[in-house]
């Protein structure tokens, strides 16, 4: 799409520095589209980084839950100096005096839960933050097209905003030029000389301003890919306007409650909050273990001067039975009933929240379609009275203002457009993250519409 009219006359009137930057511009064929910058920011983005260390981090949960109910085996050793000192009173065999001698010993034991309600709910809460954890990645994919095509846009709005305030100021100059020329020859007053060059005047501000916005965004898309972005494919003549599909609002809600990541970790959240209930609760019960031990200790001397050698083998079930823990218990029961019912809440505003972000989305394409046709024709509209506007100035009918008016008219009119346009291709974007379906794919279709 030709975004610049009157390119080569348009250049020849820019600063010197503005001129360098739009040639860079201007230079598509080595430009950057949208996946492009979408994978680089998949490799260079510490937020995404971030969030898939926290993803692999996550993933642990599972076998630190699925240990609590395997076998624990323990080795422990020593070796020990004993200095002893014995006076034995009465009549005795046994001989008093000063003994020292070295006891070395090893031992191994094995303990098995057999009956540990607590540690088996632990297990199944770990699958549920396991699940938690990689929905918040899914998450955190679905951000980073969001905010990769965001940044995109912006950088591409801003240019077209500079691009604009250029042409605009051409064109005023040519009405100022025309202004004077008609002053000194007597046929208009200077007013309009003086409405065109203020006119001038405020262009310029407008023109620093979106240049100013321009280098910003572009350090907003450096910051996402950690290096200085280079010219981007605007939006070329393939861009089209496709209403969602199914044209079923509701049917886009259903498809969220049953896909949407933010409402998968809240579901899980409160499944886990109901098994901290039967946990908590499970503190009153019993534990029955497999208990194991192997150990074997030498001594070479003892309290009677002979040391010994021995081995100790045991097996059996250890039963433990909590009676009363000074009401701590009971009180961590309550305390997850009441977390219970907080996550159950959550749950449930979450569910609303999607539905109505799922709405939004899909209104948001809907009358972004509308709104874009509107400014498209609302442009052709704007063109024919800028040229009726100079074509009345001509022949006496229609005032300097007139066209000025036209020409920021128009100039409105078609940066109106081209942000409708960026705003319906980032609600398409919203759409498919509300349903969960945001993914690469989705931006090789927009891409498809940069040239």
């Amino acid at each position: 799409m030709n975004r610049i009219l009157n390119t080569e006359s348009f250049y020849m009137k820019m600063t010197p520095h503005v001129l360098l930057f739009a040639l860079v511009l201007s230079g598509t064929t080595h430009a950057a589209d949208l996946l492009d910058v979408f994978r680089s920011a998949l490799t260079n983005d510490p937020v995404f980084a971030a969030a898939r260390a926290a993803e692999q981090a996550g993933q642990e949960k599972l076998p630190q839950g699925r240990a609590l109910i395997m076998p624990s085996v323990n080795l422990n050793a020593n070796s020990t100096f004993n200095d002893q000192t014995t006076q034995y009173r009465g009549a005795t065999f046994f001989p008093s005096g000063n003994h020292r001698y070295n006891s070395n010993g090893y031992g191994v034991t094995l303990v098995q839960p057999l009956f540990r309600q607590q540690n088996w709910l632990m297990y199944s809460e770990a699958k549920l933050q396991v699940a938690q954890t990689e929905a918040q990645f899914r998450i955190a994919e679905q951000d980073l097209v969001l905010r990769t095509a965001q940044a995109y846009f912006d950088v591409l709005i801003a240019q077209d905003s500079v691009q604009l305030a250029g042409s605009q100021k051409r064109a005023i100059l040519e009405q100022l030029a025309q202004a004077k020329r008609n002053f000194e020859v007597g046929s208009a007053t200077i007013t309009d000389t003086l409405e065109a060059q203020a006119r001038h005047d405020l262009i310029r501000a407008q023109e620093i301003t979106a240049q100013n916005n321009l280098e910003i965004k572009r350090s907003a898309l450096q910051q996402l890919i950690n290096e200085q972005p280079k010219a981007l494919k605007p939006l070329g003549k393939q861009f089209k306007l496709d209403t969602p599909q199914p044209a079923d609002m509701e049917k886009w809600v259903n498809e969220a409650q049953l896909n949407n990541p933010q409402l998968a970790i809240a579901q899980a959240g409160a499944d886990l909050a109901e098994k901290e209930v039967k946990r908590n609760f499970g503190g009153h019960l019993p534990t029955v273990d497999l208990v194991a031990n192997y150990s074997k200790n030498y001594a070479n001397g003892s309290n009677f001067g002979v040391g010994s050698d021995s081995t100790n083998k045991s097996v059996g079930v250890q039963l433990n039975l909590p009676l009363f823990q000074g009401g701590a218990t009971h009180s961590r029961w309550r305390e997850a009933q009441a977390n219970s019912e907080r996550a159950k809440q959550e749950l449930e505003n979450a569910r609303r929240s999607v539905a109505q972000q799922t709405r939004e989305a899909y209104l948001g394409v809907v009358s972004g379609i509308a709104q874009v046709m509107a400014l498209q024709q609302a442009l052709v509209s704007s063109e024919s009275v800028l040229e009726a506007s100079k074509l009345g100035q001509e022949v006496g009918v229609r005032t300097n203002l007139d066209v000025l008016n036209a020409q920021q008219q128009l100039y409105s009119t078609r940066r109106d457009l081209y942000q409708a346009e960026y705003s319906y291709l980032l609600s398409q974007l919203r759409l498919k993250a509300a349903v969960g379906a945001l993914d690469e794919a989705e931006l090789v279709k927009i891409n498809l519409a940069l040239h």
